[in-house]
């Protein structure tokens, strides 16, 4: 009967040192560093395909296991087909009573509720930045004497980089802005 602790944060730039405080009352400890937005993590799976009856599976918050329901159920369901537990520390939440199965469902329900209002909200604010110009980088207006630097450069008189250092532009922008000029003129 081991104990397994898992500990997993979102980026190689988050600490695990929180989660690490206890890892000498533990049998094993995995730990990795990637999105708990799905179940594809070396680490997760490793530690599943370690565990045998008996063992208990320790993390800090089950959000460190799975960032949906439906992941972390389907992860909880494996370890009981195996006759593993769970245990979440932070809330205190243990699979091998009928309250803790329960509890874990209705935490998981909520958490991914939340997630899902979060990323809700999340895009109303970009839609509205957006919407106002605060977001992206503003766009580049051509001089006021483009259309001379461009038909020099058309003619032949300059080159296209001397154009877009007179225009003060990076070759994408240049292009197109010479495009869209094109275009005005052959609509005029």
């Amino acid at each position: 009967m081991a104990r397994i602790k898992y500990i997993r944060t979102s980026t190689t730039h988050q600490n695990t040192a929180r989660q690490e405080q206890d890892t000498q009352k533990y049998d094993r400890v995995y730990i990795e560093q990637l999105s708990g937005k799905n179940t594809d993590r070396p680490q997760l799976q490793a530690m599943l395909n370690y565990v045998r009856e008996g063992d208990t599976v320790v993390v800090e918050s089950y959000s460190r296991l799975a960032r949906s329901t439906r992941d972390l159920l389907s992860i909880i369901e494996q370890l009981d087909a195996k006759g593993v537990s769970f245990v979440s520390q932070k809330e205190n939440i243990d699979t091998s009573t009928p309250q803790g199965r329960l509890m874990l469902t209705i935490f998981a329900g909520l958490a991914q509720f939340e997630r899902e209002c979060l990323l809700e909200r999340q895009a109303e604010g970009i839609a509205i930045a957006k919407r106002e110009g605060r977001m992206g980088r503003p766009e580049v207006q051509p001089c006021a004497d483009f259309a001379s630097i461009v038909k020099d450069w058309q003619d032949g008189k300059t080159t296209a980089v001397e154009a877009m250092k007179r225009a003060g532009m990076s070759k994408a922008t240049f292009y197109r802005k010479v495009k869209a000029l094109n275009k005005m003129a052959a609509n005029a």
